[in-house]
């Protein structure tokens, strides 16, 4: 039986699936721990300049389809790197300077609710009542969120620039999702995609970090500073595309997305553990608010159906 199909995964895989959102959460817990250590930009164009270097090799066995896709598709090529090296890197790093790990996370996974509307909007996909009351729940979320439980907040306005940025990100990544499933894009090996758009994305992300390195932004100048951007390379960037990737393979693309329906609470749990974050209540209100949410709008009719077989039994 071919390891390959979601009937015989092995203990191998389901180690595999359970570090998806370790890997991915450690994006915004190494990304908050530089903070202050090295410029947003700098730090965001080191790890996609460092994701291509390592992906090198894969880019160059696979030169050929590389050259055509660059060629015949340079205007999406670039605003994928934009959108998701660019926004979702380096203005997710400034964003961090703002709010906290824990924030970002929960409001970084509303990414999924904005597919479903994208697609309503531009696509003409409809919302089904079970959709459009998870993304009432998980926005009810958000809003706790960045209101950090205080309704009060509305009236003086004393909302968090950082949290918004990362809602910004999350549109771009919701964005970015949906040019990924274009034809030209989809038909391109995975891995060897992946070392595109990073590569793009180190091309975005080269002026600003430029104009941080000549206006006295912070470089990395300790053997700290390059064990955490060691960290975001290896482990934010290319064991998390890996890994997810493995799991969409061996699992299938609906099981796989559970992993993200898991960085909540466990990127809450590292950032308090790693970076010593406080664990308020509006943080459970929103764990449980924008996880549920996100699930209830994006998990597939067989989920469904297979709780409420294990419930009625």
């Amino acid at each position: 039986m071919s390891a390959s199909t979601p009937s015989s995964p092995r203990t191998v895989d389901w180690m595999i699936f359970l570090l998806v959102p370790f890997f991915f959460s450690s994006n915004l817990i190494f990304g908050r721990g530089v903070i202050g250590d090295i410029a947003p930009f700098i730090t965001a164009f080191i790890r996609w300049a460092g994701s291509t270097l390592i992906m090198l090799p894969v880019l160059y066995a696979q030169r050929r389809v590389c050259i055509a896709f660059v060629r015949d598709n340079t205007l999406l090529w670039l605003v994928l790197g934009f959108l998701g090296m660019g926004i979702c890197g380096g203005f997710v790093y400034w964003s961090l300077t703002e709010t906290t790990a824990s924030n970002a996370t929960l409001i970084y996974t509303t990414s999924t609710l904005f597919i479903i509307l994208f697609q309503w909007l531009f696509q003409g996909r409809g919302i089904t009542l079970r959709e459009g009351v998870g993304m009432a729940i998980a926005f009810i979320g958000v809003v706790a969120i960045v209101l950090k439980g205080d309704p009060q907040a509305l009236l003086h306005f004393h909302f968090n620039l950082g949290d918004f940025g990362i809602l910004g990100a999350a549109i771009a990544f919701a964005i970015y999702s949906l040019l990924l499933r274009r034809r030209a894009v989809a038909v391109m090996p995975p891995i060897a995609l992946f070392g595109l758009i990073a590569f793009s994305g180190a091309i975005i992300l080269a002026p600003p970090a430029a104009y941080e390195l000549m206006t006295g932004g912070a470089v990395p100048d300790s053997g700290m500073d390059w064990l955490k951007l060691g960290g975001i390379i290896l482990f934010a960037s290319l064991a998390a595309f890996y890994c997810f990737q493995h799991a969409v393979r061996v699992f299938g693309p609906a099981t796989a997305g559970v992993t993200l329906y898991m960085m909540p609470p466990v990127s809450i749990v590292m950032a308090v553990v790693f970076l010593g974050e406080r664990f308020e209540a509006y943080h459970l209100a929103g764990i449980l608010l924008v996880t549920g949410g996100v699930i209830l709008a994006t998990a597939p009719l067989a989920f469904w159906q297979r709780l409420r077989r294990v419930t009625n039994m």
